[in-house]
């Protein structure tokens, strides 16, 4: 995090956990009653980014990932994972362009492997890859007048989850949510501006609460402890726009279309809320034996804690699963905002 900007943050009431990340504002549990009606703003920095410039910087990355990288431009995002060559996941990330540049964003925790692991295969590409994680500064917003609030701090902006708008030199990414959601990203005085506007009528929250948005979401995020636990559609990638099944060949990509065209998968991400502590990596348990592992999970404003879990179709259908073993509390389910099949 840039030292100015977590001084702006610390004038504002930020609170900040071990790992640099904002954990409060000061009453997290407040924060999280706010979120699921009210106007919501949040600091990004827990997330790193890495960049990509240069001449080969789109057909290096497109030999990567599960998406198609030519669809990413000014206007247009995209969620897209990273393989080994058995298609279970390195990483997962969301791709977008600043200027000339391309950005992934991902957890922290996975940035320094991933970004050395795609070094390794730059040979005689001509193109440069970073930690951009304090290139700009981003910010998310969210809420059911979201659009409004945006409109009146930046001006014009997408109007689809996946599209994106360049202002002014300020990117905003729209992203899928119960409610209107989006990330801003620009220089460091242009954000402080933006945050102060939106500051009058936004709630200022931490890092859980943006966590817990994207869970309510459906939308998975993948930390080094799950690393190489799935393959893309066991997240639902398939479903949420993450996998290119026509662009031809990337790392993983033989195993990944393999289980797209053999038919019914035996494993899917599900959401729910369980009254107790969870966190990534978490077992789950169903018939007294384990069916699957917590992706994500956040504090819930119910109590408890919201989990994305992977996790044998058929142990969901039966309806008690367990976390954490297999006379642990049980999770209740709740529905994803998409549709798992056509």
């Amino acid at each position: 995090m840039k030292p100015e900007w977590k001084d702006f943050l610390s004038d504002a009431g930020a609170e900040f956990a071990a790992d640099g990340s904002v954990e409060s504002f000061g009453n997290p549990n407040r924060e999280l009653q706010v979120s699921p009606a009210g106007e919501v703003i949040c600091d990004l920095s827990h997330l790193g980014l890495i960049s990509a410039h240069g001449d080969d910087a789109r057909s290096f990355l497109q030999g990567q990932f599960s998406n198609d990288i030519h669809q990413v431009d000014p206007t247009h995002s995209q969620l897209s994972a990273y393989h080994t060559a058995k298609g279970r996941m390195l990483a997962l990330m969301r791709i977008f362009q600043r200027d000339q540049g391309l950005y992934l964003e991902l957890p922290r925790d996975l940035l320094e492997d991933t970004l050395k692991r795609l070094r390794m295969f730059v040979l005689r590409s001509k193109v440069t890859l970073d930690d951009a994680s304090d290139a700009f500064v981003r910010i998310g917003l969210a809420g059911p007048r979201a659009e409004e609030r945006l409109h009146a701090a930046v001006g014009p902006f997408p109007s689809d989850p996946g599209k994106v708008c360049q202002v002014k030199g300020i990117t905003v990414l729209r992203l899928s949510g119960v409610k209107p959601r989006f990330e801003i990203c620009g220089e460091l005085d242009d954000i402080k501006r933006i945050w102060d506007e939106l500051n009058v009528d936004c709630a200022p929250v931490g890092a859980p609460v943006w966590k817990l948005l994207n869970i309510l979401a459906g939308v998975p995020t993948l930390y080094a402890v799950n690393r190489e636990a799935f393959v893309a559609q066991m997240a639902n990638l398939d479903r949420l726009g993450g996998i290119s099944f026509t662009k031809g060949c990337y790392t993983g990509q033989e195993i990944v279309a393999r289980m797209h065209y053999l038919g019914q998968l035996k494993q899917r991400m599900f959401a729910a809320v369980v009254k107790a502590d969870a966190k990534p990596g978490d077992e789950l348990f169903a018939d007294d034996q384990a069916t699957g592992k917590v992706i994500d999970a956040a504090p819930h404003q119910e109590g408890g804690h919201a989990l994305l879990g992977v996790m044998r179709v058929a142990a969901r259908e039966a309806d008690d699963v367990r976390l954490g073993s297999a006379d642990g509390p049980r999770l209740n389910f709740i529905e994803l905002p998409y549709p798992l099949q056509d």
